[in-house]
């Protein structure tokens, strides 16, 4: 995986999920709410398909950070899902770190469509393992 875009104060990354992903991550951690892995249940929903597990989408955001800071702890996370992200719909993965805590990262996930936000949150970063 290499970012789409790369300044000093901010990286971007570029994924597409797919409905393959989300079954796949449902039968790994065990959440097969039909939200997630059932187009016809999901078809009758207000979202109107499947949508991503939260946790899928954090993998995602993991694997960034890794390569961004390799051998750096995760000390704390928080993380918001404000809206969701569906299959086969490209995602922006964007990362800063902030300018008054340089171990805090700046997370936020967004529809490459729309630039609705899927996930927000931060990172603690600790020392390298």
């Amino acid at each position: 995986m290499s970012p789409a875009s790369e300044r000093p104060s901010e990286t971007v990354f570029t994924w597409t999920p797919t409905q393959e992903d989300f079954d796949a991550f449902a039968r790994l951690s065990g959440d097969d709410n039909p939200i997630h892995v059932d187009p016809a249940f999901s078809a009758r929903t207000r979202f109107g398909r499947t949508v991503s597990h939260g946790m899928l989408l954090y993998t995602r955001v993991h694997a960034c950070l890794e390569a961004l800071y390799p051998g750096r702890q995760h000390e704390v996370q928080t993380l918001m899902f404000p809206n969701p992200s569906y299959a086969d719909e490209a995602l922006l993965l964007s990362f800063r770190e902030d300018r008054e805590q340089p171990d805090l990262v700046l997370i936020e996930v967004s529809r490459s469509a729309d630039r609705a936000v899927t996930l927000s949150g931060t990172c603690k970063l600790g020392d390298a393992a």
